[in-house]
C-alpha cells in the first residue's frame, strides 16, 4: 500500500539533488564576492590598532577595515553635504544680495521717476495757474478796454454833435456876415451920399454922426469876420480831435478783436475735444443765464436820424458778441469738470478702460491718506454716503447732463443737497470699499454713461 514505483522515487531524489546544488552554488558565489569586497576594503583600509598607553598598562582599540570604510564614507558624505550646503547658502546669499541690490536700484529708479513726474505735474499745475491768472487779467483788460471804447465812442459822438452845432452856427454867422456886408455896403453907400450932401450943405454935425455910424458898422463887420474865422479854427480843431479819436478807437478795436480771437478759439477747441458741441452748450448757458446785468446789449448810436448803423457800430457789436460768447464760455467752463480733483502731488495708478474683460469706469489717483479732494465743477451733491465697492462715495450732478463720482474716501465733507463750487473741498482720500490701497477713484458720466475723465482734464490743460 505504501510502495512507490522505482521510477518515481528516482525522479524525486534527482530533483532534490539539483536544488541543493543550485543553492550551494549561489552561496559560493556570494562568498567569493564577499571575500573580494573584503580584500578590496582591506587594501584601502587595512586593519589598524590604536594604542592607548598609561603608566601602568597599555591598551589598544582595533579598527577593522569595515569600520574604517564606514567612517570614511560617513565623513565623505558629511563633508560633501557640508560643501554642497555651504555652496547653496553662498549662492542664495549672493543671489539674495544681487536681488536686493537690483530691488534697491529699481526702487531708486522708480522713486526718481516718481519725483520727476511729481515735479513735472507741479510745473504743469503752476503753468495752469499762471495761465488762469493771465486769462483773468486778459478778461479784466478786455473789460477796461470795452469801457474805454464805449467812452471814446460816446466822446466821438459828442464831438460830432458839437461839430454839427458849430457848423450850423458857422453857417448862421456866415449868412449874418453876408447880410451884414450887404447892409454895410448899402449903409456905406447911403452914408457916403448923405455925407456928401451934408458936406455940400455945410452941416458938420451931421457929417460927424454919419462918420461914427459908418465906423461902427465897419467894426461890426470886422467882428463878424473874426467870429467866422474863429469858428472855422474851432471846427478844424474838433475835426482833428475826431480823427485822433477814430485812430485810437481803431487801435482799441484791433486789440479787442485780437484778444477775442486768442481767447475764444481755444475755448471752442476745448469744448470740442471734450465731445461737447460749443453752440449747444452756449445756448443752454444763455437760457439759464442769471448774471448781473444779463447778456451784453448791442450798441446803437444815431445822431442824424439815420437808422443804418455805422461801420464802427457794427465793428463794436461784433466785439460785444465775442465778449458775450467769452463770458458764456467762462460760465460753462465752471459748470463742466475741466479741473483736476487733486491739487497736491499724486500719481496715476490706473486709467479708464477695460481690465480683464471688465470696464474700469474711471481714473485712479494715488496720494497720501487724507489728501484733500476737490469738486471739479459747480454742481449739486446727490449722494454722500457708503455704496458697496465704492466705499465712501460722493456724487455731484452738474449742468449738461454730467455727473462726477469720487470714491474710496476716508471722510466726506459735504451732504446731499449742498451746492458746491469748482475747487471746493468735498472730502479726504482714503481706502474704503473694494480698494487695494489709498487712492481716489474718479469718474465722469454723461447721460449716465461713463466717459474718460482725462478727456476733460487734458482739454483744459491745452487751454489754461
Amino acid at each position: 500500500m505504501a510502495g512507490v514505483s522505482p521510477s518515481t522515487g528516482c525522479r524525486s531524489v534527482g530533483t532534490a539533488s539539483t536544488l541543493y546544488g543550485t543553492g550551494l552554488g549561489d552561496s559560493r558565489v556570494r562568498s567569493r564576492l564577499t571575500i573580494r569586497l573584503h580584500a578590496l576594503v582591506e587594501r584601502f583600509f587595512p586593519e589598524r590598532r590604536l594604542f592607548l598607553r598609561s603608566d601602568t598598562d597599555t591598551r589598544f582599540i582595533r579598527l577593522r577595515s569595515e569600520t574604517q570604510a564606514v567612517a570614511f564614507t560617513g565623513l565623505t558624505v558629511l563633508m560633501g553635504w557640508t560643501i554642497v550646503a555651504t555652496a547653496i547658502l553662498l549662492m542664495d546669499s549672493i543671489g539674495a544680495g544681487n536681488f536686493r541690490e537690483q530691488a534697491k536700484r529699481e526702487q531708486l529708479t522708480y522713486q526718481q521717476r516718481l519725483n520727476a513726474l511729481s515735479a513735472e505735474r507741479d510745473a504743469r499745475t503752476a503753468e495752469a495757474l499762471a495761465a488762469q491768472d493771465r486769462f483773468s487779467a486778459a478778461l479784466r483788460q478786455v473789460s477796461v478796454m470795452q469801457t474805454e471804447l464805449l467812452d471814446s465812442e460816446a466822446h466821438r459822438r459828442e464831438l460830432e454833435t458839437g461839430i454839427d452845432v458849430i457848423q450850423a452856427t458857422l453857417r448862421d454867422v456866415m449868412k449874418s456876415r453876408e447880410d451884414a456886408t450887404k447892409r454895410l455896403v448899402e449903409l456905406e453907400s447911403d452914408l457916403k451920399g448923405e455925407v456928401a450932401v451934408a458936406r455940400a450943405s455945410g452941416d458938420d454935425a451931421t457929417v460927424n454922426l454919419l462918420t461914427d455910424a459908418l465906423s461902427r458898422v465897419a467894426e461890426e463887420r470886422d467882428q463878424v469876420i473874426a467870429d467866422a474865422q474863429l469858428s472855422l479854427i474851432r471846427a478844424a480843431e474838433m475835426q482833428a480831435a475826431i480823427e485822433t479819436l477814430e485812430d485810437k478807437n481803431d487801435r482799441i478795436f484791433r486789440q479787442l478783436e485780437e484778444a477775442m480771437t486768442v481767447s475764444v478759439l481755444p475755448l471752442d477747441k476745448m469744448f470740442e475735444k471734450a465731445g461737447m458741441n460749443p453752440d449747444r452748450i452756449l445756448d443752454e448757458v444763455r437760457k439759464g443765464y442769471s448774471g448781473q446785468g444779463g447778456p451784453l446789449t448791442p450798441l446803437s448810436f444815431s445822431t442824424k436820424g439815420d437808422d443804418a448803423p455805422s461801420p464802427d457800430t457794427l465793428r463794436a457789436n461784433r466785439i460785444l458778441n465775442q465778449m458775450d460768447r467769452l463770458n458764456l464760455y467762462r460760465i460753462a467752463a465752471q459748470k463742466a469738470p475741466f479741473a483736476s480733483p487733486l491739487k497736491d502731488a499724486f500719481r496715476f495708478t490706473s486709467g479708464f478702460g477695460y481690465r480683464w474683460g471688465r470696464l474700469h469706469a474711471g481714473t485712479d489717483f494715488a496720494a497720501p491718506h487724507g489728501t484733500p479732494i476737490y469738486s471739479t465743477a459747480d454742481g449739486v451733491v446727490i449722494h454722500a454716503d457708503w455704496q458697496s465697492g465704492y466705499g465712501r462715495l460722493v456724487k455731484i450732478q452738474h449742468e449738461f447732463g454730467i455727473e462726477t463720482r469720487y470714491a474710496h474716501m476716508s471722510k466726506i465733507r459735504v451732504k446731499v443737497g449742498d451746492r458746491v463750487s469748482r475747487g471746493q473741498r468735498i472730502g479726504d482720500m482714503g481706502n474704503t470699499g473694494r480698494s487695494t490701497g489709498t487712492h481716489l477713484h474718479y469718474e465722469v458720466r454723461v447721460g449716465g454713461k461713463p466717459v474718460n475723465p482725462m478727456i476733460y482734464i487734458k482739454a483744459a490743460n491745452d487751454v489754461f
